[in-house]
């Protein structure tokens, strides 16, 4: 990105509203009518149409499990030339974890379209942070990994901030996907191309953004009753044979498959293999994700949980846990301490990442950074007549 998605006897409970974080819009409530209205001093009209906040805990809890999910797999990937099993986690969590994060982004998407208020937050809270984090990675890498040479350069996303330029085109694209008629199929097909493209080349990571970009739009189209959907019971059960099913999979391909086709990072030809073989590796590698990202979301709880609240600094963790995550190599932690390569030592490493990306998502530590990820630059967009008439009339009510 577990408990039942609910407490037990609830089965039937529709989602309710959502808040959709994407664009920090909520649908109004609306206002009662003169007759419906109960007799009694009126209501401002400011507070009268005020709209109403609420977070559906499910998508807060899948968001955070997917980005303890990630922090763990990177924790996990030096260790994998030594242990198929450990190969065989880290390929059947790849295989998900991403995607799962993906679709609950296209999810929040779906009401993103040209309006001003929306594209300057697109701005400050994916091109800024992009812009931030890949100048400070960078940097790090500079210093960390003792490379002065590295370049920085805002084309080519280094490590984790691929997504966030991703994020940013997936979404600007998004009022295209709405009116085409066959959005998923069009996307995949469009991955199928990026795969046996090798000269698509590494500018702005577009081989990721392509190959993940079905993942997105699935999102898109997706509805509350597709998510119902997955919370029954007979899914839930049915999630578990197939999770093992993964397992066993992931220990017989371990050998003999390279973990590389879960980055979605290169074309089939860049790889060694046939263009062919890139058609159909991203058919069955899509197909995987999504039978196993349904799966996830049918043990994500329902429920408000001790890391709900977690799940709203998400991205924090994500980009702040890749410092730590690429320090480790850099000084060659896991080379200097054998005990990391033991049963007992995979465990704790797991237990490690869970915890340092849980600490990143909390709220001291969004306020720490919200500078960076949530900047408020008002002075950089300019100011309508409208939106300054609105004001006004905001100030004259309040001194009446």
């Amino acid at each position: 990105m577990t408990n039942s998605l609910r407490p037990h006897g609830h089965h039937s409970q529709p989602l309710p509203p959502v808040q959709e974080p994407a664009d920090g819009m909520t649908a109004p409530r609306p206002s009662p009518t003169s007759q419906e209205r109960p007799p009694g001093p009126e209501r401002p009209p400011a507070a009268a149409s005020k709209p109403a906040k609420s977070r559906d805990p499910f998508f807060d809890n899948a968001k955070y499990l997917a980005i303890v999910l990630v922090a763990m797999g990177h924790a996990w990937q030096p260790l994998t030339s030594d242990s198929r099993a450990a190969e065989a986690l880290y390929m059947v969590v790849y295989a998900f974890h991403m995607p799962a994060f993906i679709v609950i982004s296209g999810y929040f998407s779906r009401s993103f379209d040209m309006r001003k208020d929306r594209l300057q937050r697109l701005v400050t809270g994916v091109a800024v942070p992009y812009i931030l984090f890949e100048t400070a990675y960078s940097l790090f890498k500079r210093w960390a990994d003792d490379d002065p040479t590295h370049p920085i350069s805002l084309l080519d996303p280094w490590y984790l901030t691929w997504f966030l330029i991703a994020l940013f085109i997936w979404r600007l694209t998004t009022p295209l996907w709405k009116i085409v008629r066959w959005p998923v199929p069009l996307a995949l097909a469009l991955a199928l191309l990026a795969s046996v493209s090798p000269d698509i080349g590494d500018d702005l990571d577009l081989q990721r953004v392509l190959q993940f970009l079905p993942f997105f739009v699935v999102g898109l189209v997706l509805k509350p009753e597709h998510f119902q959907m997955v919370r029954r019971r007979e899914v839930r059960l049915l999630a578990l044979p197939v999770f093992a099913a993964a397992l066993l999979v992931g220990y017989w391909a371990a050998p003999r498959m390279s973990s590389a086709w879960f980055y979605h990072r290169d074309s089939a030809q860049e790889m060694g293999f046939a263009w062919w073989v890139g058609v159909i590796m991203t058919l069955a590698l899509f197909g995987c994700s999504m039978v196993l990202t349904a799966c996830f979301f049918a043990w994500v709880p329902r429920r408000h949980m001790w890391f709900t609240a977690l799940g709203a600094g998400t991205l924090y963790g994500y980009l702040l846990h890749g410092f730590l995550a690429k320090g480790s190599r850099f000084w060659g932690w896991y080379e200097t301490y054998d005990w990391v390569r033991t049963p007992l030592g995979m465990i704790g490493v797991t237990l490690i990442a869970g915890a340092i990306v849980t600490v990143l998502c909390t709220p001291p530590v969004q306020r720490l950074f919200r500078f960076a990820m949530e900047p408020k630059m008002n002075w950089a967009f300019k100011r309508d007549a409208t939106e300054l008439a609105r004001e006004r009339a905001k100030s004259g009510a309040a001194i009446r």
